[in-house]
């Protein structure tokens, strides 16, 4: 199997993304202890949020999520990944645009419609993924996930800052990914 193929395919469904890293609606601040001032977040259109979830209320999370679908529409993951055991080679680029994402009824669940373009195969697909949150950070969490003629692949791509990074795998292959995520 093609092991670009498996990288670019695993791109489009973190750009999700995946795979993680910035949202241009206000950001959810965490209180300020009294004497301090608040700081700003220099990391503009991160979705990244400084609360944790054990501070946050049903609206609150709401609203991150929110702020994550609407980020993740319209973002262009480009970086490179790496094959594990190639280490004498250099990593080889991608990239990915996720056209429209979606907040699913289910928890944790959002729709990536992700744009695949690879030898003759050029069309936008719809991949339902899991993003969970370490902290305020999004993750990108795919599990076993099958890919009719394409195979099975698992990632955990982490967004922060406009960045992401992460490790994937397709069957028995796997390597790590990191880039910049661009919003026209």
């Amino acid at each position: 199997m093609n092991y670009s193929k498996t990288c670019y395919i695993l791109f489009a469904f973190m750009a999700s993304t995946l795979l993680a890293h910035g949202v241009h609606a206000q950001q959810a601040k965490a209180p300020v202890p009294p004497n301090e001032k608040p700081t700003e977040n220099t990391s503009e259109g991160s979705p990244d949020s400084k609360e944790t979830e054990s501070n946050e209320t049903g609206k609150d999370q709401q609203a991150r999520e929110i702020r994550l679908a609407k980020y993740l529409s319209g973002a262009k993951f480009v970086g490179n990944f790496t094959i594990e055991g190639q280490s004498d080679k250099l990593p080889k680029p991608e990239a990915y645009t996720i056209s429209k994402c979606e907040k699913l009824p289910q928890p944790d669940m959002y729709r990536l419609t992700a744009r695949i373009k690879y030898g003759d195969i050029d069309s936008e697909v719809p991949l339902d993924l899991k993003i969970l949150w370490a902290g305020g950070t999004p993750v990108i969490t795919m599990d076993a996930f099958w890919i009719p003629g394409m195979g099975t692949f698992g990632a955990r791509v982490l967004i922060h800052a406009n960045r992401y990074s992460g490790t994937w795998q397709h069957d028995e292959v796997g390597g790590h990914l990191f880039g910049v995520i661009k919003k026209d």
